[in-house]
């Protein structure tokens, strides 16, 4: 590596920034310490700083969906903040996602904290707003119940495949009578005709139910299903094919909440189940899934009261760099 000794960082003001492929990149740590930087994903630039953006960053700061552990509001902050060490080049796919595209961070999305219905309004039309300024979205929550929103605003013209990592169904009808929780959002999208029924799947279920119904539901609603049970025989290059399999060349929306990875690799979750991935699984897994038609993803569910020493946050901060790369262009040629 070259000595950047004798270039001078500025003392405050606008940091200096990679820049390559023609678009704004992460802020130069040769001379901006990662601890120094703005709070964004990975240190990218604001929307406000960049002219155009092929992909935004936003998080959803919500949990009154939540029906056990609350504090997800607080997992935005806790990604981006565990999304320092994250750098320009991706060796395991070869790609650089900040220079195969223009990635930049939109802030957060206000949401109410205490009425769903009206917060549920709010992530839809602030997500449709946002979509007009860059195609496609990566979010952060926030609890599972936003999923909902971001699917009525990415599917209403066209229903896409959903690709549902989690530990829960999160397709039962309601909760003390309410509908619009974090464990319905697949149900409610089911039923507004928001996904293509023939083509979504969950991955890493697990943990009791309230009985077989729920399973009986779930592919009523359109569901396939690859259990945690399956994924050591399956392996990460078997559970993807399983996926691509199901989606094929539709478009996709990939929901990942990160209880599904075991309590040892996210302890910093609402409702842990034991038994999940690892995260080393996860990732291979998403990498494997470059190439399709990826046209929105969220990560949820991150409550950093219950996380130690950013485990979690790590873990989440990780899963969306490989979201990113793999919805950057070219992903699949680099494989």
């Amino acid at each position: 590596m070259a000595d950047d000794t004798t270039r001078d960082a500025p003392l405050f003001g606008n940091p200096p920034r990679i820049a390559e492929g023609g678009h704004v990149g992460q802020i130069d740590n040769s001379l901006v310490p990662r601890f120094a930087g703005p709070p964004t994903f990975a240190q990218l630039p604001r929307m406000d700083e960049v002219d155009s953006a092929d992909l935004a960053v936003v998080g959803v700061p919500f949990d009154a969906g939540v029906s056990y552990r609350p504090g997800a509001r607080f997992g935005p902050a806790h990604i981006r903040a565990s999304s320092r060490l994250l750098r320009p080049f991706n060796p395991a796919t070869g790609v650089s996602p900040f220079a195969a595209q223009q990635v930049a961070d939109a802030g957060d999305i206000a949401a109410n904290p205490f009425s769903l219905e009206e917060a549920i309004t709010q992530v839809e039309r602030s997500a449709r707003a946002l979509l007009e300024q860059a195609p496609r979205l990566l979010v952060l929550g926030g609890d599972h119940t936003i999923a909902l929103p971001l699917l009525r605003a990415l599917g209403s013209e066209e229903p896409v495949a959903v690709v549902h990592f989690d530990a829960h169904l999160d397709t039962w009808d309601t909760y003390f009578g309410a509908a619009y929780t974090h464990g319905t959002p697949f149900r409610r999208a089911s039923e507004e005709g928001l996904l293509d029924t023939s083509a979504c799947i969950h991955v890493g279920t697990r943990g009791p139910l309230y009985g077989a119904r729920d399973l009986v539901d779930d592919r009523d609603l359109g569901f396939a299903m690859v259990p945690a049970t399956e994924i050591d025989a399956l392996g990460a290059g078997g559970v993807a094919e399983r996926i691509r399999a199901r989606v094929g060349e539709r478009p996709v929306y990939i929901s990942i909440d990160i209880d599904v990875l075991d309590p040892a690799f996210a302890p910093g979750t609402g409702t842990p189940e034991a038994g999940g991935m690892t995260s080393r699984e996860l990732l291979a897994i998403l990498r494997d899934l470059a190439g399709l038609d990826i046209v929105g993803a969220d990560i949820v569910e991150v409550s950093p009261a219950y996380d130690h020493a950013e485990i979690t946050g790590i873990a989440a901060s990780h899963v969306a760099y490989e979201l990113l790369s793999a919805m950057a262009p070219g992903s699949q040629e680099k494989q």
